[in-house]
């Protein structure tokens, strides 16, 4: 017995060591965080803003995700959206602040969006892929938190452009030519 005093006295300073530093690595790990993964996290979710796909990839995630963060960077400071109100047989536009804050409005009121983009019906790149006119079909539904549900399609005819080739595609024109 006295022998086994003096063993645990000789290896009190290990064993008070190898404590610690069991203490520190434990409290370092926590059990349920999510591993750490190599890549973009949101490389399924986002596109790539230099191709036109990855512009269209992008702006359906802001809509759905109703997220002014990732909408607002897809907008050329000169952008205008334009309409025509039937009600009254007129053309109507708005520019970048106008925009920005119907979406904001728009994102705050809607429970759920569901933007579906289908075929291109017409792209047409220039200025040295720095301009691009696209007209592309699509399927739109907003739930508001009221409880109203509004379902749209249409087109978009979008005029986009870019600085230099390789740059992310911004939004100049929308003319929007969707039945809501």
């Amino acid at each position: 017995m006295r022998h086994l005093h003096r063993l645990v006295v000789a290896l009190r300073p290990f064993l008070y060591g190898a404590t610690l530093l069991a203490g520190t690595l434990v409290a370092g790990c926590n059990p349920f965080a999510p591993a750490i993964e190599e890549g973009d996290p949101f490389g399924a979710l986002l596109g790539d803003p230099t191709t036109i796909e990855g512009f269209f990839t992008n702006f359906q995630a802001a809509y759905e995700l109703r997220d002014l963060s990732l909408y607002e960077p897809l907008l050329d400071s000169a952008f205008i959206f334009s309409y025509t109100d039937f009600d009254i047989q007129v053309e109507r536009q708005w520019a970048f602040s106008q925009e920005i804050e119907s979406t904001r409005r728009l994102f705050a009121n809607a429970s759920f969006i569901s933007l579906e983009w289908n075929q291109i019906i017409s792209q047409t790149q220039f200025d040295e892929n720095r301009r691009a006119s696209i007209t592309r079909s699509f399927n739109l539904t907003i739930n508001l938190e009221s409880g109203d549900v509004f379902r749209g399609d249409g087109n978009v005819n979008f005029l986009l452009l870019r600085p230099l080739e390789g740059a992310p595609w911004r939004l100049v024109n929308w003319r929007d030519e969707s039945e809501f």
